[in-house]
């Protein structure tokens, strides 16, 4: 089992930047994919962009590529998204997720961004 908590959501303006936290415990000893997902009320849950666990790979959604990077800390196991010239759309809770087919999830935390 692994333990998945985000921290780093907030509300900021248009433009703002925000970090997202993900810290990993448990079976952290397991190399496995990270990734963010998020959900906007009333919509599905999105893909936002996934890393593997030496860091040497990552994707992106389109909608989030040269705004958002994704990164980890293997000695903290903990990842991140770097979230820059944010956008109202970008509003949702961001979930984080771990394992080769997201087998492990956190609880969310609530980014908001206002116009």
């Amino acid at each position: 089992q692994v333990q998945l908590v985000e921290s780093g959501g907030g509300s900021v303006q248009a433009g703002g930047s925000l970090r997202l936290s993900c810290a990993a415990s448990g079976r952290t000893g397991t190399s496995y994919t990270m990734g963010w997902f998020r959900q906007a009320a009333g919509q599905e849950r999105e893909f936002v962009a996934a890393i593997n666990w030496s860091g040497s790979w990552t994707n992106y959604a389109d909608s989030v590529k040269g705004r958002f990077t994704i990164s980890r800390d293997g000695a903290k196991n903990t990842a991140y998204l770097q979230m820059n010239s944010l956008k109202p759309e970008d509003t949702a809770v961001y979930f984080c997720s771990a394992g080769s087919t997201w087998d492990y999830w956190g609880q969310g935390t609530q980014v908001t961004v206002s116009s």
